[in-house]
């Protein structure tokens, strides 16, 4: 059984870390409790995902290399059952734990080597999304529909045809960003500034790891894409129905 750190009951934002690092949690639990977070810890995966499913929590903290279970199939667990935004923590300069984790459903991934400050900022970036869905606009926006797809902003809730879609947080954002501008080509660049909340590498294939997620869900082929199109050297397009995109 683990020690889990005691906090305010009252406490609105949970953070639960998944690490067997118990320095690092207790390092992450001093910084963040003062400014407002419950933090609770969990140092093996069965036991963090245990909690994860139990409890409530704004985030979650998955270390990549646990006992048990490594977070990777933590996370795939995790995924069958609950969106709650993962922020997964990756060894310096292991780029295929970072695919691996995003195509599993990750929302973000952030180097062992981070600072605290780019861990909260992180944070706060991943619950801004995933609450997004709570927030009530003064008028409600339309839904979007281009051919069988139907996105809805106020709801936050994606479908094809009468089969809900079960998308992650930045994973309906892309969806929604394209779906408003089908036909027209998104950059890169643009959908990383108004999905991510955070500053990206040039090399960075965050985008490309979840607009392949999204084909996959979408029943898509990349090849002969019916939905979403990539234009070489260009960025990304929602097609509409009938549309041909040059290659």
């Amino acid at each position: 059984m683990s020690d889990h750190f005691e906090s305010s009951p009252n406490s609105r934002l949970r953070i639960l870390i998944v690490d067997d690092d118990r320095k690092l949690c207790r390092l992450i639990r001093d910084y963040l409790e003062p400014l407002g977070y419950e933090v609770v810890a969990a140092y093996t995966g069965p036991e963090g995902l245990e909690v994860a499913l139990r409890d409530t929590f704004s985030a979650v903290i998955l270390d990549v290399m646990l006992p048990g279970m490594n977070g990777f199939d933590v996370l795939r667990r995790l995924r069958e059952k609950s969106n709650v935004p993962v922020l997964m923590l990756t060894g310096r300069g292991e780029e295929p734990d970072r695919i691996v984790g995003l195509e599993l459903g990750a929302d973000d991934y952030l180097p062992k080597t981070f600072s605290t400050r780019e861990l909260l900022a992180r944070l706060r970036a991943v619950m801004r999304r995933s609450t997004l869905a709570s927030v009530q606009p003064e008028e409600r926006m339309p839904a979007i529909v281009v051919g069988d797809l139907h996105v809805d902003p106020e709801a936050r809730v994606a479908a094809l045809g009468d089969q809900p879609l079960q998308l992650t947080a930045i994973e309906f954002d892309l969806l929604m960003s394209l779906a408003k501008a089908a036909g027209r080509v998104r950059t890169r660049e643009q959908l990383l500034n108004e999905v991510a909340d955070r500053n990206f590498d040039v090399f960075d294939r965050s985008i490309d790891v979840h607009i392949s997620s999204l084909r996959k869900k979408l029943g898509d082929d990349s090849k002969s894409p019916r939905y979403i199109a990539t234009v070489r050297s260009a960025g990304y397009m929602l097609r509409k129905p009938g549309m041909e995109v040059l290659p």
